[in-house]
C-alpha cells in the first residue's frame, strides 16, 4: 500500500541495504545530502511531505535497485541484501573530525563523502545506517581508550547507564564517557580519564549522543 509512512520506511531500507545513511544515499544519488532527513518528512505544520518520483529514480539509479525492488521494500517483513551493497564495511573517520561541520547530519548519522572504510564483520547484525567508527587521537580517554583505538559506535543503539557513549554537542564539542544519568533536562557524564572533569550537560545542547558497542585495540 502507498503510505506516507511505508514510503519513507522503503527508502530508510534501502539506504541501509547499500551501507548508506539515508543523507548518505541522497548525496550518492546526486541529491541534497538533507533530502531525505526525517526533519523534511513533514512541513512546519505537521503535514507530510512525500518523496518525488524523479528522487526516488535517482536513488534507484544510483543503487541499481529495480522500483519493484523498491515496491517491496515498503513491506517491513522484507529485505534487501543486493550483491553491490558494501557487507561486513562501516564509516570511519578521526575522532577529531567528528566536531567539525559536513560529517554528520542533523540526526547524528554519517553524511558527505570524506568518510574512510573499515572491515566489520559483527555488522552483518547491526544497523548499517547508525554504526560508524571514530579512530582516537590524543590522551584524554586514557588509560581505557589509547591514541590510535578506534571505537564502533551505533546512533541507533538502546543506552542505558553504564554505558561508554560519544556526545556532541551543538557547539560541535565531541567526548566520549561514562553515562552517569540522562534525564529529560540534562545528562551526567563521569570521565574515562581521572585528570579530566566530569561533565553534566542540559540536555537541549546535546546535538546526538551515540553507544559504545566495540573497540580494536
Amino acid at each position: 500500500m502507498l503510505t506516507h509512512e511505508n514510503i519513507w520506511a522503503a527508502i530508510d531500507r534501502l539506504a541501509s541495504a547499500f551501507g548508506y545513511s539515508a543523507s548518505g544515499l541522497a548525496k550518492q544519488a546526486g541529491l541534497d545530502p538533507t533530502s531525505f532527513n526525517k526533519s523534511k518528512r513533514f512541513n512546519a505544520e505537521g503535514k507530510p511531505r512525500w518523496p518525488s518520483t524523479e528522487s526516488i529514480a535517482y536513488i534507484l539509479g544510483a543503487t541499481g535497485a529495480t522500483m519493484s525492488d523498491f515496491f517491496a521494500l515498503m513491506d517491513a517483513d522484507n529485505d534487501l541484501s543486493p550483491s553491490s551493497a558494501k557487507q561486513g564495511f562501516i564509516p570511519m573517520i578521526g575522532f577529531a573530525q567528528a566536531g567539525a561541520h559536513g560529517f554528520f547530519d542533523e540526526d547524528g548519522y554519517p553524511a558527505g563523502a570524506a568518510w574512510d572504510e573499515i572491515k566489520f564483520p559483527e555488522h552483518e547484525t547491526a544497523d548499517a545506517a547508525g554504526t560508524y567508527a571514530l579512530e582516537i587521537s590524543g590522551d584524554s580517554m586514557e588509560p581505557l581508550f589509547r591514541s590510535g583505538d578506534v571505537l564502533v559506535v551505533s546512533r541507533d543503539a538502546a543506552i542505558r547507564r553504564g554505558d561508554r557513549v560519544v556526545v556532541r554537542t551543538n557547539k560541535g564539542e565531541v567526548m566520549v564517557k561514562e553515562l552517569v544519568k540522562k534525564s529529560a533536562s540534562k545528562i551526567e557524564l563521569k570521565s574515562l580519564n581521572p585528570a579530566h572533569a566530569d561533565r553534566s550537560i542540559a540536555a537541549n545542547d546535546i546535538s546526538w549522543m551515540a553507544r559504545v558497542l566495540w573497540v580494536s585495540q
